[in-house]
């Protein structure tokens, strides 16, 4: 077999690799998402809360004959994929290993176990914090004359949007072992570039919160935080990595 050949069949084994990591995932999802519809006026209690403690009062109405049907659905997708995350990382991680080398492998745990808690703790923030914060916001914001009417449709896209983003953006500890763990991420790289990564934060923060300076603000905090914890967590995995 000529080396093209081989190099051929290689990247078709990859494929074939990605496709099934892949094909779990899903599975994974749907299997997740079919068992919170058991659930679901459960979850959506929870997801209403917010809307009962703010200072001014928030109506909530289904605008479409399907609406309540395709949140249910929608709500049941999120609530499937956060309960398939342990899944969908082992997944990563599996799909990346044969890549690593024999001491590098060992951190398939730390990491799978780390970003779990990492996202649930940001999702955590973002349902505790981030939406009652703006849910009061914005609810302030209308006159005298105007009442709070708002489309259940377009709520739950705000919920889904800031719990999934915070809890995304809370793996920055665990992109920071990923990284560190094969020998790409050091500490004084991190250091070196902590003005760019503050600028980035903030930016990524505007997206992720409502259009408000204190939201925005309360986003960006706890990822300076989150990045210097991963300059540590980057000293932890290289320190151990270095030859006795």
């Amino acid at each position: 077999m000529t080396t093209d050949s081989a190099s051929e069949m290689a990247f078709l084994d990859h494929l074939e690799e990605l496709r099934w990591r892949i094909i779990k995932s899903l599975l994974a999802i749907v299997i997740g998402s079919a068992v919170s519809f058991g659930y679901i006026d459960w979850i959506l209690e929870i997801m209403l809360k917010p809307t009962l403690v703010t200072s001014h009062p928030i109506t909530l109405q289904v605008l479409t004959v399907q609406g309540m049907f395709l949140i249910k659905w929608f709500i049941a997708f999120i609530s499937g994929f956060i309960i398939a995350m342990p899944i969908v990382v082992y997944q990563i991680w599996k799909f990346v290993t044969p890549g690593l080398k024999i001491n590098e492998k060992r951190y398939a745990l730390p990491v799978v176990m780390f970003s779990c808690i990492s996202f649930i703790i940001g999702v955590s923030f973002g349902y505790l914090i981030l939406i009652p914060f703006s849910l009061e916001f914005f609810s302030g914001m209308s006159a005298d004359l105007v009442e709070n009417n708002f489309s259940i449709t377009y709520y739950f896209s705000f919920l889904a949007w800031l719990l999934l983003g915070s809890g995304l953006v809370f793996q920055l500890p665990v992109i920071s072992l990923f990284l560190s763990a094969i020998g790409i991420l050091t500490p004084p790289f991190m250091r070196h570039f902590r003005r760019h990564a503050v600028v980035t934060i903030l930016i990524l923060s505007s997206f992720i919160t409502p259009p408000d300076p204190v939201s925005m603000l309360m986003m960006a905090i706890p990822l300076m935080v989150l990045y210097e914890i991963s300059i540590g967590v980057s000293w932890i995995v290289n320190h151990r990595r270095e030859p006795v």
